[in-house]
C-alpha cells in the first residue's frame, strides 16, 4: 500500500486512530425469486418493510437533532419520504402483482429510481448512496439480515466505508469516531455535509479506502485529502501541529474580505434557503452569491406558489441588511429535472440541452412568476436583491433576461458565465447585464468536454486547468462586476488566484469562508496578480497550482 493515499478531503481537521469498517453488507435478493402465491401478504410484509425503514430513519432524525445535528435530522427526514414515496410502493405492488417475491421486488423497483438519479447529473447522482441505504435496510429486514450499521469499538477510531449512509453519519459520535474515509462520495455527498456539520475530519473519493485493513492506525487529514497508514510519532505531531496553527489563524480572521493591502474582497455564501442562513452568518458571509432556488422546486409535481416563493426569499434578504442577495433563477434541467418542466424530447446528453435559461424561454410564466415573487420579496428591504440566469450563452439571451427582470420590476439583473462562448465573448454581454458570476463547475465541464458525472475524468474537472483561468480572465476583465460562485472560489490558493485575475467577489459553501478570508488576509494584490499570471502559464493543473504557490507563500502559515 502507498505510504500516502490522496482522496478529496471534504471535512478539514486531522484524525488518528485505527481503522474500524462497516460491516454487513446485504446480498442482492436472487433473481427470479418467487413468492408462494399470496400476493396480497407478500406486499403487506414488502410495504410494512419500508415503512418500518421510514420509521427508523425519523427516530434517528429526532436523536440528531436533539444532540444539536439538525443537518442529519434533515437528511434523514428526507430519506423517510423516499422510503414512503407513492410511486415507490406502486413498482413494488405491481411486482408483487406479477408473482415476485418481496425482497426482489423492493429492490427492482429501487433500481428504477436508482438509474434515474445515476444519469441526472452531479448532484442528483449523489443521492444514490442515500437510495441504496433506504433498499438496502427494507431487504435486510426482508430477509431476516442485520441491519448495515457502524461498528462497535471500545476506543476512537477512523471508520472507512465504500460510502456511508446519512442513517448511521448522524447519529454517529464525534468524541468516538475521530474520522470518516470513503471510497465514493464528493463534495455534495451526504457524508460530506453531515460531516462538516459534525466537525469531523472526512476524505472521500479516496482508492483503497476499503482496503485499509481493520485495526490499521491511520492518519487523516481532511484538509490535505490524505490517508497516511501507520504513521510515524512524528507525523502525527506535524500534523497536528499544522492543523492547530490553522485553526489559530482562522480565529483571527474576522471581518469583511480583504487582501493584505486593503483591496476589499466580498466573501459571500452559497446557500440552497432559508435554512443555510446560519451557517453562512455564523462564518462570517457578507451576504449571498448564490441562492440555489431549484431546491423550491425539486421533488413537486407543480411549482411553489408565488406567495411561498416569497416567503422563502425574504427570510433570506432578511438576514443580510447591510450586504446582498444573489439569487438565480430556477435552474431546471440536465442534474436536476422536474416533473412540471419535462424536456422537449429525449436528450442524449442533457448537461448540453435545454437547461436553465433555455428551459425558462420555453416556460416564460414559470420564469415571470419567481421574478415578480422576488421583487416582491425585496420590496421594503434594506438588502441588495441581484438576480442572475444560469446558463446564457449569448448577447441575445442576455437581452432576453434583462428585459424580463425590467417588466417583473427587478432593478439588478446578471448572468452567470457557465458556457465557453460567453466567456471568450464577455465583451458582447457585459452591456446587458449589471455583474457576472462564474460558475467554475459547468465552465470547466464545458471547456475540458468532461462530464462531472465520470469520476475516471476526475483530472480533467479541476478548475486549475489553465484554459478555465484563460475563461475567467476575459470574463473577470468585461467591465462590469464579476464574481465566482463556483467550488473554485473555497479553494484558498484559487480564490488569491481569482482575485489576481479581477474577479471582484468570492462566493463559496460557508465553511470554506473562513480559510479563504485567512488566505487573502495573507497577501497583497499585486502577490495574487502574481500567482494568476504563474498560473495561467503554467500547462497542466498540478504545474498552476505549484507555480501559484511560488507567490503565495503565506499559505503554508495557514497549513496548506
Amino acid at each position: 500500500m502507498p505510504d500516502v493515499l490522496q482522496g478529496a478531503g471534504v471535512s478539514p481537521g486531522v484524525g488518528v486512530g485505527p481503522v474500524r469498517s462497516i460491516a454487513g453488507a446485504v446480498p442482492e435478493p436472487a433473481a427470479g425469486a418467487r413468492h408462494g402465491g399470496d400476493a396480497a401478504a407478500e406486499r403487506d410484509t414488502a410495504l410494512a418493510a419500508l415503512e418500518a425503514v421510514a420509521a427508523d430513519l425519523e427516530e434517528r432524525g429526532g436523536r440528531a437533532a436533539e444532540a444539536g445535528n439538525a443537518a442529519g435530522r434533515d437528511v434523514l427526514n428526507a430519506q423517510a419520504l423516499m422510503a414512503r414515496d407513492p410511486g415507490l410502493a406502486d413498482g413494488v405492488r405491481a411486482r408483487i402483482g406479477e408473482g415476485v417475491a418481496a425482497a426482489r421486488a423492493v429492490f427492482e423497483a429501487f433500481g428504477v429510481y436508482r438509474e434515474m438519479l445515476a444519469g441526472a447529473g452531479e448532484y442528483m447522482a449523489a443521492r444514490v448512496s442515500d437510495l441504496d441505504d433506504i433498499r438496502d435496510r427494507a431487504i435486510a429486514r426482508l430477509l431476516g439480515l442485520p441491519v448495515p450499521g457502524v461498528p462497535e469499538s471500545d476506543e476512537p477510531f477512523v471508520l472507512a466505508a465504500r460510502d456511508l449512509a446519512p442513517a448511521d453519519t448522524a447519529v454517529l459520535d464525534p468524541a468516538q469516531v475521530v474520522a470518516f474515509v470513503t471510497e465514493e462520495g464528493g463534495p455534495t455527498s451526504h457524508t460530506a455535509i453531515l460531516a462538516r456539520t459534525m466537525g469531523v475530519p472526512a476524505v472521500v473519493a479516496l482508492p483503497g479506502a476499503t482496503s485499509l485493513a481493520d485495526g490499521t492506525r491511520v492518519l487523516v487529514d481532511g484538509a490535505a485529502g490524505t490517508v497516511r497508514p501507520d504513521p510515524t510519532d512524528a507525523e502525527v505531531t506535524a500534523a497536528r501541529a499544522a492543523a492547530a496553527a490553522r485553526a489559530s489563524a482562522l480565529e483571527e480572521s474576522t471581518g469583511p474580505g480583504v487582501t493584505r493591502d486593503g483591496h476589499e474582497v466580498p466573501l459571500l455564501a452559497n446557500i440552497g434557503g432559508p435554512k443555510d442562513v446560519e451557517a453562512a452568518l455564523a462564518n462570517g458571509a457578507e451576504g449571498v452569491g448564490l441562492y440555489r432556488t431549484e431546491f423550491l422546486f425539486l421533488d413537486r409535481a407543480t411549482p411553489p406558489s408565488g406567495a411561498e416563493q416569497e416567503e422563502a426569499y425574504r427570510k433570506v434578504l432578511e438576514a443580510f441588511p447591510g450586504g446582498r442577495v444573489v439569487v438565480r433563477t430556477l435552474d431546471a434541467g440536465a442534474d436536476k429535472p422536474l416533473a412540471f418542466l419535462p424536456a422537449p424530447g429525449e436528450e442524449p446528453n442533457p448537461a448540453l440541452g435545454e437547461r436553465g435559461l433555455r428551459m425558462m424561454r420555453r416556460h416564460p410564466d414559470v420564469l415571470a412568476a419567481q421574478l415578480a415573487a422576488l421583487a416582491r420579496a425585496a420590496a421594503g428591504l434594506p438588502a441588495k436583491l441581484q438576480v442572475m440566469a444560469p446558463m446564457v450563452t449569448d448577447a441575445a439571451e442576455a437581452a432576453y433576461f434583462a428585459a424580463a427582470c425590467r417588466e417583473a420590476g427587478i432593478e439588478h439583473p446578471g448572468i452567470m458565465i457557465e458556457v465557453p462562448a460567453a466567456a471568450l465573448r464577455a465583451h458582447d454581454l457585459a452591456p446587458e447585464a449589471e455583474f457576472f458570476s462564474i460558475g467554475t463547475n459547468d465552465l470547466t465541464q464545458y471547456a475540458c468536454a468532461a462530464d462531472r458525472q465520470v469520476g475516471g475524468l476526475a483530472h480533467l474537472q479541476d478548475p486549475w486547468q489553465p484554459a478555465v483561468l484563460d475563461l475567467v480572465a476575459p470574463a473577470a476583465g468585461a467591465g462590469v462586476p464579476c464574481g465566482v460562485c463556483g467550488e473554485a472560489a473555497g479553494d484558498p490558493a484559487l480564490a488569491c488566484v481569482l482575485v489576481g485575475l479581477g474577479v471582484t467577489s468570492l462566493s463559496m459553501s460557508a465553511p470554506s469562508l473562513p480559510l479563504v478570508r485567512a488566505a487573502l488576509a495573507r497577501h497583497t494584490l499585486d502577490e495574487c496578480r502574481q500567482a494568476a499570471a504563474a498560473a495561467r502559464t503554467a500547462r497542466t493543473p498540478d504545474q498552476a497550482r505549484a507555480a501559484a504557490r511560488t507567490h503565495l507563500h503565506a499559505l503554508a502559515d495557514l497549513g496548506i
